[in-house]
C-alpha cells in the first residue's frame, strides 16, 4: 500500500547540521536530523520561532534525507566577546559589555561545515496540519529565507517539491529525479523516522526532536539509517 510523500531538493555551497553544542565548538553531523528538515519547512510556512504548537505539529510528520554526492568538511574559527558574571543589571549586550570595560574576555569559537552539499528530502504524515501539497506551494514561496541549517548557509538552487505515492520513504527518496545541474549523482546513505516495515543498517538516538524552538530545548528521537547498497 502506497502513501503521499513530499520529496524536496536541499542543496548549497555550504551547510551544518548540528549536534549538540560543547564549550567552544559547533560540531556539525553528515546529515540533517528532524529538527533541521522541520525546521526548513516552518520557514516555508512562516511559523515564527515561538508557535510551539506549529512546531509540535511538524513533529508528528515522518522525515528522511538522503545524500547525493559527497560533501566535505570545513571549519571556521570566531571570536566571541563574554563579560565576567560580576556584570548584573544590564538589559543589552552593548549595555553588558559596556560595563565590564576592560573586563571583557575574548575566546575563539570553532564552527564546524559541510561544504557542496547536496540531498534530497522526503517528509510524510497521517494526519497533516497542513496538506503535503499546501507545503509544497510553501516551498516554491517560502515565508522565510530557507537556509542549511544556519543563516549564513542559504540554498544555491530551488527546492523542487514533488508529491510523489510510495510504499516507503526510501522508494520516494529513489523515485525523485536529481537536480537537473548535477549530470550524476551518488547516491549515499538515507536518516530517516522510523516507518512501518522498515528494516535499518543501523539505529541512534539523536537530539531531533523540537521541544521549544525559542529556548533551543531539543529531546532524543530514534533514527534509522539505510546504507546506500541496502536496496530497501
Amino acid at each position: 500500500m502506497t502513501r503521499e510523500h513530499l520529496v524536496w531538493t536541499i542543496a548549497g555551497p555550504m551547510g551544518s547540521f548540528g549536534e549538540s553544542a560543547r564549550a567552544e565548538r559547533r560540531r556539525t553531523a553528515l546529515m540533517p536530523p528532524k529538527s533541521a528538515l522541520a525546521g526548513m519547512i516552518a520557514a516555508a510556512l512562516g511559523i515564527e520561532r515561538a508557535d510551539d504548537g506549529a512546531h509540535e505539529a511538524l513533529n508528528r510528520y515522518g522525515f528522511a534525507a538522503q545524500c547525493l554526492d559527497e560533501s566535505a568538511p570545513l571549519r571556521d574559527f570566531q571570536t566571541v566577546q563574554c563579560v565576567p558574571e560580576s556584570v548584573t543589571g544590564t538589559v543589552t549586550r552593548g549595555a553588558a559589555l559596556a560595563g565590564a570595560r576592560r573586563g571583557v574576555h575574548t575566546l575563539v569559537t570553532i564552527r564546524d561545515y559541510r561544504t557542496d552539499v547536496a540531498m534530497r528530502a522526503a517528509m510524510w504524515a497521517d494526519t497533516p496540519r497542513w496538506t503535503l501539497a499546501e507545503i509544497a506551494r510553501a516551498l516554491r514561496a517560502p515565508a522565510f529565507p530557507l537556509c542549511i541549517g544556519r543563516r549564513s548557509c542559504p540554498l544555491a538552487s530551488p527546492t523542487c517539491p514533488l508529491l510523489v505515492h510510495a510504499r516507503t520513504p526510501l522508494e520516494a527518496l529513489a523515485e525523485s529525479a536529481p537536480p537537473i545541474w548535477m549530470p550524476s549523482v551518488r547516491p549515499g546513505i538515507v536518516c530517516s523516522d522510523p516507518f512501518p516495515g522498515g528494516s535499518p543498517d543501523r539505529v541512534e538516538l539523536r537530539p531531533s526532536a523540537v521541544l521549544s524552538r525559542a529556548q533551543w530545548h531539543f529531546a532524543n528521537r530514534e533514527a534509522w539509517y539505510f546504507d546506500a547498497s541496502s536496496g530497501r
